[in-house]
């Protein structure tokens, strides 16, 4: 294990800098070169080209890429009872929270005869990626669509890759299912965000997005999103990374525990620790040293750790500030009185507070969204949440004695911009 053990105190404004920096994204203009290949492929031949790079990528040559309904009861069959509990505690946990933030309609009268509202309403169609890299995500699915259901958008669809065998995960067709999910497709990579960007014969458009990926699937949302007649998606995506603050009363076996769930995503992924307490994290350091043995992902969590941080700072108040400078997708508070920091937490994507909070709760089941800014974009995107399988519209409605008001400073306005048109558009129902 190669971790980096550093005092902030110390450390110059360029090495800090240099400390609170990501591993760069394999993301780069070749890759961008060869997906954007991919995706006017697939824009040319439709299905076709999918089911020849899902043949090319992921070793399976499909007959059809539609999730029957044979292989939704195959899937069932395969799930053990406890399986499918756990599946439906995180469905129930994650739509209780979803459902409180349905959007409240404004209806303001903003003047006598002036009345404006905000309503909102479901995107007509939305695409739900579930990456199926080095370990199926059943909780990815959960994550996506239920808040899709709520939101009751009429087309939900889902791609996922399919295993050697030809069929989808079995958990993953389970939660989706369960959540709601209307249509699922066996298909991954650039070429599924593609063919739910644009359509295919089998797979519908999708108007926006959602969901997590690798290099390939990040440059093709990208790509898709920058593009009229693509779609929009969900937020900018890179590897996963945890931030944890931890005093010298924190427990060192959590605190490891709680950096390792992270780096066992991805050898790309990030984990850092910050702490008041320079025995504590050499304490943490041993942890991860004898933790790192007991697991099955060890040599993708090792590499992780390879390009990761235990910083000691000189008080929490310089936590706060490295962490919003950081700004972590998951922030983990370990100190005493954790929820007192709150109020100087401004740049997170998902907060964990005290020491019976790991990060796997929200991975899975506690009930917040576990799609998450990564990469430094907390600092301006949030999670996903409701709001974003919605679009909001407003409606202004207004009777005559209300445009009699509003007539002077909407002709003064529209003289200081020349627009006679906006003007007269005003005067000519005034005059009638």
């Amino acid at each position: 294990m190669n971790i980096q053990f550093v005092e902030w105190a110390s450390a110059g404004e360029e090495q800090r800098e240099a400390l609170i920096q990501r591993p760069a994204m394999a993301s780069d203009q070749d890759t961008r070169r060869k997906v954007q290949s991919i995706i006017d492929d697939v824009v040319r031949r439709g299905d076709a080209a999918v089911l020849e790079y899902t043949d090319r990528f992921d070793g399976v040559r499909l007959d059809s890429l539609r999730v029957d309904k044979e292989e939704v009861a195959w899937a069932e069959a395969q799930l053990s009872a406890e399986s499918v509990k756990a599946i439906d505690v995180a469905i129930s946990n994650v739509r209780r929270f979803h459902e409180a933030q349905r959007p409240v309609e404004v209806d303001v009268e903003t003047m006598p005869g002036v009345r404006c509202r905000r309503i909102s309403q479901p995107l007509d169609s939305v695409g739900l990626y579930v990456p199926a890299g080095t370990a199926p995500l059943p909780s990815a699915a959960v994550m996506l669509a239920v808040p899709a259901a709520i939101a009751a958008c009429p087309t939900r669809i889902l791609c996922t890759p399919p295993r050697p065998d030809g069929k989808a995960d079995p958990a993953v067709i389970v939660a989706a299912t369960r959540a709601g999910v209307t249509e699922i497709f066996k298909a991954g990579g650039a070429q599924a965000i593609a063919a739910m960007a644009y359509g295919t014969a089998t797979i519908p458009k999708a108007l926006k997005l959602f969901g997590p990926g690798n290099a390939w699937v990040t440059a093709a949302k990208s790509i898709v999103s920058g593009d009229a007649n693509g779609a929009a998606i969900d937020m900018p995506a890179g590897p996963s990374e945890v931030l944890v603050i931890a005093d010298d009363n924190a427990n060192p076996e959590y605190v490891a525990s709680d950096l390792l769930s992270q780096a066992e995503h991805g050898a790309d992924s990030q984990v850092v620790l910050l702490t008041t307490s320079s025995a504590f994290a050499t304490r943490v350091e041993s942890e991860l040293e004898s933790q790192l043995k007991e697991l099955s992902r060890s040599d993708i969590a090792s590499a992780a750790l390879g390009h990761s941080r235990l910083i000691v700072v000189d008080g929490l108040d310089t936590a706060v500030d490295v962490s919003n400078r950081y700004a972590p997708e998951h922030l983990i508070i370990q100190v005493d009185d954790a929820s007192s920091m709150l109020p100087g937490i401004r740049n997170a994507g998902s907060v964990f507070v005290g020491p019976w909070t790991p990060e796997s709760v929200g991975d899975y089941c506690s009930g917040t969204n576990h799609v998450l800014p990564t990469y430094g974009f907390a600092r301006n995107y949030s999670g996903l949440g409701l709001d974003q399988f919605m679009r909001q519209m407003t409606i202004q409605e207004l009777s005559r004695e209300g445009l009699e008001a509003l007539a002077p400073s909407i002709l003064e306005l529209a003289s200081l911009e020349g627009l006679d048109a906006h003007a007269a558009a005003v005067s000519r129902r005034l005059r009638s």
